[in-house]
């Protein structure tokens, strides 16, 4: 294994357990889920905090999203189509939004500055990413398209990441298929 494919597999095995027990994981728990030894972790990584680094880095990519949204089938119908991607959408955002949590929580705030010194703004090229994988699920419907399949899918992610959001505290956040439904329909029924 290459040191790049042994930290991203270290980088793999620790996500899940930053979740659970945030910054209090220990290095025989990250070796454990490895499945390699404690001094391998820091061979790779010179510290905890690099560790973390690393994860919180890995956790704001996009890739895992973008993968979901390049395999959806454009045989299906749109809203089929959208509902998977806004589905892969909900849950990349979870991952990020449990992590995040838990970390802050335990007192260590995660570093995720938006330019990492090389004038690159992630967070940008993370919502371009996404809202171009978008709009190629919206091109088999090119000539019956209101708007530019660009526009559509920006639209469509603001719905989706504000419709995301609890309102109140019976949870009556709108489905999946709801919030589809009313991007493509309206909200209006047809007289």
């Amino acid at each position: 294994m290459s040191p790049e494919e042994r930290r991203r597999m270290i980088v793999q095995s620790v996500l899940p357990l930053l979740v659970e027990h945030g910054s209090g994981v220990t290095t025989s728990q990250i070796a454990r889920a490895a499945g390699i030894g404690e001094g391998t972790v820091f061979r790779v990584f010179k510290d905890k905090d690099e560790l973390f680094a690393t994860c919180f880095a890995e956790a704001l990519k996009p890739d895992q999203v973008l993968d979901a949204i390049a395999v959806i089938d454009l045989e299906q119908s749109l809203d089929d189509r959208l509902v998977e991607a806004a589905d892969a959408l909900s849950a990349h955002l979870q991952r990020m939004g449990a992590l995040m949590a838990v970390m802050h929580g335990s007192g260590r705030r995660p570093e995720h500055r938006h330019d990492p010194g090389d004038g690159r703004d992630r967070r940008k090229e993370s919502m371009t990413a996404m809202r171009e994988a978008m709009a190629e699920l919206f091109e088999p419907e090119r000539e019956r398209l209101r708007l530019p399949a660009a526009q559509l899918a920006a639209l469509f992610l603001s719905l989706l990441f504000s419709g995301r959001m609890r309102f109140d505290a019976n949870g009556d956040e709108p489905t999946t298929m709801e919030l589809v439904d009313v991007f493509l329909n309206g909200a209006v029924e047809a007289a």
